[in-house]
């Protein structure tokens, strides 16, 4: 599709999105989220893509939050068919790692775009918050359920409740991000990274995923017994030959993905 909000680029093996709307801050309205949704998805059945990575243009905000002209004139019953929630459950679901480069404000759906991410890097000038309770509504696209998984519970009740800015060191130290990095180099640390996800087994990464995911949101039981099948997903491809090949025969390995 043509894309009004995004810049959609791809580089080797990375699919990387870039919210381009600098002018607001890469506030996120219903049109980008839409973008987000239908460039995820480009990705998803791309086989040559292997790793996400999503960040923002004009080096002040990864995401300033929701358009607020927007959110003042949406209706009620909008709220339900908000692209926002299933777009992040598309991009936390998705069978390939995504990686959020933030630099600047990550702030209300910014913050849970990145929180839906599997790992986050940020630079030393990147805010973070919630800040939803000041306009008189709550984080509501996933807001009060990934923030305390990630944080925890009393922190996540803390943020939400004041609507509190956090600094990146502060967000390192609580476990709201990965990494912290200095401005010029958040790419080249994304792509580090990424570069460093491929070359691992490309359906080894995406069952490990589900696993994670899987039991974050279940008991241990049914986490530990949904890894036992993912590893036996994992035992029955080619690339585990490949993998455990490779490394008795002190060689790089070519995973195939099969």
């Amino acid at each position: 599709m043509a894309y009004q909000n995004l810049l959609v680029t791809k580089e080797g093996g990375l699919g990387l999105i870039t919210l381009n709307r600098p002018e607001v801050r890469n506030a996120l309205d219903p049109q980008t989220w839409s973008e987000i949704r239908s460039a995820i998805r480009e990705f998803k059945y791309d086989d040559e893509v292997k790793v996400v990575v999503i960040t923002g243009a004009g080096g002040k905000a990864f995401a300033s939050g929701a358009d607020i002209r927007s959110l003042r004139e949406r209706k009620t019953l909008d709220v339900l068919k908000s692209e926002a929630n299933d777009t992040l459950n598309e991009i936390e679901f998705l069978t390939k790692p995504v990686v959020a480069a933030i630099d600047g404000f990550a702030l209300g759906g910014g913050c849970e775009l990145a929180m839906a991410c599997d790992i986050r890097i940020a630079t030393t000038r990147s805010r973070f918050g919630q800040p939803e309770v000041n306009l008189g509504i709550i984080p509501g696209a996933g807001g009060t359920q990934r923030l305390q998984r990630l944080v925890g519970l009393g922190k996540a009740k803390e943020l939400i409740f004041t609507g509190d800015i956090l600094d990146a060191t502060e967000a390192e130290r609580i476990g709201l991000v990965n990494k912290v990095v200095e401005p010029e180099q958040l790419m080249a640390s994304a792509r580090e990274m990424a570069e460093k996800i491929m070359s691992k087994g490309p359906v080894a990464i995406s069952v490990a995923k589900a696993a994670i995911n899987v039991g974050a949101n279940t008991d241990l039981f049914s986490g530990l017994l949904f890894e036992k099948f993912a590893q036996t997903v994992a035992f029955g491809t080619d690339d585990r030959i490949e993998g455990t090949s490779a490394f008795l025969e002190k060689r790089t390995p070519n995973f195939k993905g099969q």
